[in-house]
């Protein structure tokens, strides 16, 4: 029996990634695909839907609903649009979904989901930093499964196969240090947008990308490998690695570390979920380790990435703080890319956004509902944005 996908967030950098795999390993004759969803690019939407015959392909904007009607004419696919329509998706039954939209809106597909039993391929980091407790208890409670897609934690997952947790002395997770590692200090202030979204390892959306330089998304992942793995902060480390080729270290009691190679390709981590728990071969560069060398670590500099710090207290907070964390950080990076603070600025509205959220209500409390962490997420928004003219840098 062909196996039901779905993929949410179908059009940005790991759908695209996704798509490819799913048509090498056979497409339609292969896979039963559910539902397609993506943003504004309906022509890519529709493209992909018709080559895997999908059942539904859904726009998350409503004002795109008659262009992709238009696209989809004559091809029997139902054309949907809104985030209802990208609910009523995500309950629609599938045996493996990938999770892939971006930012918090991710979060709310992802869970009905698991509801259904799926297996969610999770490549949305913000529903593990928000709702880590809440969405690993659902998949619990339905019997579903949670792979990870990020490289760092499908590289930590694979190196702990067969592996006993309690003999996991540390996790390292690494980082390529993004578009401005090599900046003096003294110019960060000065980066554009542009200067910013100049990734020289991977290729990715413009927001991972401007993450990965301010160091943002380490800091997400840092609290992801907290709620994922269940590894207490201090035995989790951040290492620099400028070729991207380690992607995670799991180093054990008797002092081995088991370290996850390859080159940088997000098909990689995306493949071995599609078909765990077997391997099968991808198209991804294999690795000449002659050619390379070698290889390069240093511990990261918290002067020039702040957000590493931040993390960690986001992490000896928790309760909703990851929830605050994640919307101050969504905020900000809009901010940045909008012109309205410079590339500095956003680390100081995160930890203003932060201190704040504390003073009214505190961040210790604990997160009881999916409906109290959106809640918490629109009210960090609001907070965030009120703090922006005091931001400009």
């Amino acid at each position: 029996m062909m196996r039901k996908i779905s993929v949410f967030g179908a059009t940005g950098s790991i759908g695209e990634n996704t798509f490819d795999l799913l048509q090498h390993q056979g497409g339609r004759l292969a896979f039963r695909t559910v539902a397609l969803t993506g943003g504004r690019n309906v022509a890519r939407l529709a493209a992909q839907a018709r080559a895997l015959g999908a059942e539904v392909a859904v726009t998350a904007h409503e004002d795109c609903l008659a262009d992709l009607r238009a696209a989809l004419a004559g091809s029997g696919i139902e054309a949907a649009a809104g985030a209802k329509a990208l609910l009523d998706a995500a309950d629609r039954p599938a045996d493996w979904v990938m999770s892939a939209i971006v930012g918090a809106a991710g979060l709310a597909p992802g869970f009905r989901a698991l509801a259904q039993g799926a297996t969610l391929a999770l490549a949305n980091k913000e529903s593990l930093v928000t709702a880590g407790p809440l969405l690993l208890a659902e998949a619990a409670r339905h019997g579903a499964r949670i792979l990870p897609v990020d490289s760092e934690h499908s590289a930590v997952f694979q190196a702990l196969v067969g592996e006993d947790m309690a003999a996991v002395e540390r996790v390292i997770i690494t980082a390529s240090g993004g578009a401005l590692r090599d900046w003096p200090l003294g110019q960060l202030a000065r980066a554009s947008v542009a200067d910013a979204s100049r990734h020289p390892n991977w290729s990715m959306g413009q927001r991972i990308t401007i993450d990965s330089a301010s160091m943002f998304n380490k800091a997400m992942e840092l609290i992801e490998t907290r709620e994922y793995f269940g590894v207490e902060p201090g035995k989790i480390e951040v290492l620099v690695h400028p070729e991207s080729i380690v992607h995670a270290l799991v180093g054990f009691s008797d002092g081995a570390l088991m370290a996850h190679m390859g080159a940088p390709d997000m098909r990689h981590a995306i493949g071995y979920a599609l078909n765990w728990p077997q391997r099968t071969a991808l198209p991804v560069a294999r690795l000449d380790l002659a050619a390379l060398g070698q290889l390069s670590f240093a511990a990261p500099d918290e002067a020039r990435w702040p957000a590493l710090r931040i993390a960690r207290e986001v992490m000896a907070a928790r309760g909703i703080a990851g929830a605050v964390f994640n919307a101050a950080k969504e905020v900000a990076l809009d901010a940045f890319i909008a012109g309205q603070i410079g590339f500095l600025g956003m680390n100081t509205l995160v930890e203003q956004t932060l201190a704040q959220m504390e003073a009214q209500v505190g961040l210790g409390k604990a997160a009881e509902s999916l409906d109290m962490i959106l809640q918490t997420d629109a009210d960090a928004r609001a907070q965030a944005r009120a703090l922006i003219g005091q931001n400009k840098d």
